[in-house]
Formats: C-alpha cells, structure tokens, sequence
C-alpha cells in the first residue's frame, strides 16, 4: 500500500523532482534520463514517482512548461511596463535578451536532439514543439503597440520564431559573429512593426 503523504510533503517531493528533471534536461537529454535515476537523486521510492507522474516524460512536459512560463512571463511583464516608451531600439534589447535566456536553458536541445517528437508521441494531449517553446507571448504585445495598428501581429510573431530557430543552427551560421547577424535580423523585424 502506498504511503500517504501530507500536502506539504507531496510539494517538496514534486519540486525535488522537478528540480533533478531540470538538472538532467541540460546535462543528459530526456532519452538518457530514467525514472530510476531520478528517484534515487531525490531519494523515494520508484513506486512514489507514479504517484505523481505516469512517465518520466510527463515530468518533463512540466519542467519544460514551467521553465516557459517563467521566461515568458518575465517577457510579457518587461514589454507591459515599457509598453508607454516602446522603441524599436527597445523592442529589440528585450526580444534578443529573451532569446538569449532560452538560449542558456535546455529548451533548444529538444528541438534539436528531437525529443520533443518522444515528447509528443508519449504525450499527444499535451505537445511539446516548437510553437509551444517558441511563443513567448509577442502577439498580445504587438497588438497594444501604436505603430503596429493595422498590421497582422501573427505574421510579425512568426517571423521572430524563425529568427529564433537559427539559433540551433547557431555553428553552421558562425558562432563568432551570430549575436550580431541576430540582432540584425531581430531589428530588421521591429522595425518593420514601427514603419
């Protein structure tokens, strides 16, 4: 029989193996992660993880949605306090330190090692894929922008996903010289929102 947990308790295991599933996303990949490991580094038994999750998979479906969450989060709440002084300039400092920070996580290494189509296979109500990962809110944004008025913010949006796709193709492109062919192409987008 299962052991019964107090609420607190099931919050501090939650987060413990949050916490390693995040920790192994960046070092090993989710292909190379078990469920054996996981439950050893934060030391439960292997029949308390099906308590909370039904495969390893779904414990990183919430890593990865979490990890999201906060970046752009942290997006839409920057753009929404300089939403009065937006500039170009501005617009464009916010979208590249964004793409940087996504850059810094594991998000982009399941979309190139190709976990996310695992991802989608063992969980086809909750897709993990580009759009998702991508999409940091900037339609919403791009919508309250004056200069914006009248232009199609979905196209805009789209355009800054494939300039953010580059970044897995960032030794191919020129690891040396990437930052700044990528603020160009950003710019040359926002300036088009503010023409």
């Amino acid at each position: 029989m299962p052991k019964a947990y107090t609420e607190e308790q099931r919050t501090f295991i939650v987060n413990r193996l949050k916490e390693e599933a995040a920790l192994s996303l960046s070092q090993v990949g989710i292909r190379k992660t078990t469920v054996d490991e996981l439950v050893k580094r934060v030391n439960i038994p292997k029949g308390t993880f099906y308590l909370f999750y039904n495969s390893k998979e779904a414990l990183f479906i919430d890593v990865i949605e979490e990890l999201h969450g906060l970046i752009k989060n942290k997006l839409i709440r920057e753009l929404q306090a300089n939403r009065g002084s937006l500039t170009p300039e501005l617009l464009t400092q916010l979208i590249l330190k964004y793409f940087n920070l996504i850059d810094k996580t594991a998000l982009l290494s399941i979309l190139s090692a190709g976990d996310s189509e695992l991802l989608i296979s063992k969980s086809p109500d909750n897709p993990v894929n580009a759009d998702m990962i991508l999409d940091l809110g900037l339609e919403s944004i791009l919508r309250d922008i004056p200069a914006a008025k009248g232009k199609n913010p979905e196209e805009f949006s789209s355009a800054l996903r494939g300039v953010f796709l580059t970044l897995l193709h960032k030794r191919e492109i020129g690891e040396r010289n990437f930052s700044a062919s990528a603020r160009i192409l950003v710019k040359g987008v926002v300036n088009q929102i503010f023409e």
